[in-house]
């Protein structure tokens, strides 16, 4: 029996954009998964915190995914105290998935810094990385590849946000309108 392939994206979301959108669906089709599951980071032990708070990347993951009956969102991550590692995630996720084979996305931007992650030994053992690259640049390394030159950021949209100028088509117009209802980003340039 051949196992189910689960892909699981871990990331702020700060906020999504349709890079992580475009790259997500593209996993789903070059990886041949089932499913994906984006799961919101309460804070990075590799970044700064996010600037909107877990409950807007939360509300902007969930209209941004509406309508694709393969993506979903795991809000366990911003259920449990921070840091967010993603090897108590993965322990998580594999508790229900227990037939699974998880690939586990990564942007090409986390992959010097993989082997320091948290258990990184024993996370290796239980999933298969797979690395999201959007630059376009052919990087040497032994895992799975989804890439396709995407040039938006989250920092961009937000100081683009902070700035005044428009993120229409770099963002869902769903989430451009919770962006600006929620007023989100103005006042940095992050």
């Amino acid at each position: 029996m051949q196992l189910r392939k689960i892909g699981i994206y871990g990331g702020t979301f700060d906020p999504i954009h349709h890079a992580h959108l475009i790259l997500a669906r593209e996993a789903l089709e070059v990886l041949h998964l089932e499913k994906l599951i984006f799961i919101p980071a309460a804070i990075s032990p590799f970044k700064a915190a996010p600037a909107a708070s877990a409950e807007m990347r939360l509300s902007m993951l969930k209209v941004a995914i509406e309508g694709e009956p393969r993506f979903s969102i795991d809000d366990c991550e911003l259920r449990r105290e921070p840091p967010s590692y993603t090897f108590d995630t993965v322990k998580e996720i594999r508790r229900r998935e227990e037939k699974a084979e998880i690939y586990c996305l990564i942007g090409s931007d986390n992959l010097d810094g993989l082997p320091n992650w948290y258990r990184f030994n024993e996370l290796e053992k239980m999933v298969q990385f797979a690395i999201l690259d959007r630059t376009g640049n052919q990087i040497s390394h032994p895992f799975p590849t989804v890439a396709r030159k995407l040039d938006i950021s989250a920092t961009d949209i937000r100081k683009r946000v902070a700035l005044g100028q428009s993120i229409r088509y770099l963002v869902p117009p769903a989430v451009e309108e919770i962006i600006d209802q929620g007023q989100l980003y103005r006042e940095q340039g992050k």
